[in-house]
């Protein structure tokens, strides 16, 4: 018996796929990451130490706290001028990339650098059997060279001069053509310099480069210690000239008070030892005139009393006084 009940059929009508999912975002990003690390390594191949040593500072201290070259967060290692209050940071940075060097942390008491009046001194101490130079050498061993390319690095980027010093012990330098200590002390500091110019340093940032040979002992008590042949860097602090005024600027004026005390005429003392001269006669007459030994005196005219003397009204001519005489006789 067939069932009363309507059969439904349920058509369901085909539409778009589900969703794919983000799998190919994910992808892209590591695409685009990829191309911007390969681009910003080309950029540095082609940029100069300078910039590359700045980038390296940023990686290693990203938060600025530092202050080496590249880590600040002013950006610029030109500001990084080192005076005597923040030189004491660069000495606690180039201890910390001492100890990470792993090739010479045994040397570590080789490596003294302290802070002086002058600058921070770094001085790389030599042994008996030779540290940082081969003995009786100027040629530097493979310590040496790795440790002046550091420093070289870490002082390249701050705007401070920088002199070098070679020392040696008291002992006499033993060649046949004169080469002595001086000339030993003054080529290993040369060659120090060439290192650290060709690893960072601006060619202008060496200032001096000095061979002291014996004459500036480390140990005064022991001249002939392994410690006296040493290498000395002085970073050198940098002087800040006073400002100079600005050029719109115009120097006061002087008041109006100061320019009539100026103008008023200085009185000139009394001569005490001028004596007084009677009335009536010039000022200049009581002074003795001087002559000089090449002019002859003037001559003297023939005097005349009646010509000479002019009368006045306390002393009368002498011919007033003669026709006086005459009319008092006549009477």
């Amino acid at each position: 018996m067939a069932s009363s009940k309507p059969i439904i059929v349920v058509k369901k009508n085909g539409g778009h796929g589900g969703h794919h999912g983000g799998a190919w975002k994910v992808a892209y990003a590591d695409f685009v990451t990829a191309m911007m690390a390969l681009f910003i390594v080309l950029w540095l191949m082609n940029t100069s130490e300078k910039v590359r040593q700045a980038v390296a500072g940023y990686f290693n201290d990203p938060r600025g706290t530092a202050k080496q070259t590249g880590s600040d967060q002013s950006g610029s290692s030109e500001n990084l001028a080192l005076t005597e209050d923040n030189i004491a940071g660069l000495k606690k940075k180039i201890e910390e990339s001492i100890r990470k060097m792993n090739d010479l942390k045994a040397l570590q008491n080789q490596i003294q650098i302290t802070i002086t009046p002058e600058g921070l001194r770094i001085e790389l101490l030599e042994t008996k059997d030779g540290t940082f130079f081969d003995t009786g050498s100027a040629a530097l061993n493979q310590h040496g060279r790795e440790l002046l390319e550091m420093l070289a690095g870490q002082l390249g980027g701050i705007p401070n001069r920088i002199s070098i010093e070679g020392h040696t012990d008291a002992q006499p330098y033993a060649s046949k053509d004169g080469y002595g200590n001086w000339e030993l002390s003054a080529d290993r500091a040369n060659a120090a310099r060439r290192v650290m110019q060709n690893s960072g340093l601006r060619k202008d940032q060496v200032s001096q480069v000095r061979g002291y040979a014996d004459q500036k002992l480390r140990v005064p008590d022991n001249p002939t210690d392994p410690s006296n042949r040493r290498i000395s860097l002085i970073v050198q602090y940098l002087t800040v000239a006073p400002p100079a005024p600005p050029a719109n600027v115009k120097p006061e004026p002087a008041s109006h008070a100061g320019l009539e005390a100026a103008k008023r005429p200085v009185p000139s003392r009394p001569n005490n030892s001028a004596k007084s001269t009677p009335p009536g006669t010039a000022p200049n007459a009581a002074l003795p005139q001087s002559r000089t030994a090449s002019s002859p005196a003037p001559a003297q005219k023939p005097s005349n009393a009646a010509s000479a003397v002019k009368p006045s009204a306390s002393q009368p001519a002498p011919g007033a006084i003669a026709k006086l005489w005459a009319k008092l006789h006549r009477k």
